[in-house]
């Protein structure tokens, strides 16, 4: 089987595609508060899920990472509303020192593509 890499950099590809199986990196996203984030980060999820031949409806387990889990309650709006409804993946949350001071959200994606 190929190995496809969307979005390659020095350090990490943006997702990698083995046969039918998506792996996103860890998807941050801008702005100010954690809603605002985790709106920028799932949409780059949608971009790259694209680019990979998938869609959201296709999210196998998505790992989230909050920098305060005081932002949960906060934060679940947002993914509630993204998700296909029909189709929720497998999901965990967790709170981590994330990789800049001003993140306060991250989620990495494991997606079929069909």
């Amino acid at each position: 089987m190929t190995i496809q890499r969307i979005e390659p950099g020095k350090r990490m590809s943006g997702a990698v595609v083995h046969g039918n199986t998506v792996y996103l990196a860890g998807q941050t996203g801008t702005g100010d508060d954690v809603q605002a984030q985790a709106r920028s980060a799932l949409a780059k999820v949608d971009e790259l899920l694209a680019k990979a031949g998938s869609h959201k409806s296709k999210i196998l387990q998505a790992t989230i990472w909050l920098r305060d889990m005081a932002d949960f309650d906060a934060m679940n709006p947002v993914w509630e509303a993204w998700i296909d409804p029909a189709n929720p993946p497998a999901r965990a949350t967790g709170e981590a020192r994330l990789a800049s001071p001003g993140l306060k959200f991250e989620v990495i994606i494991v997606a079929a593509r069909d």
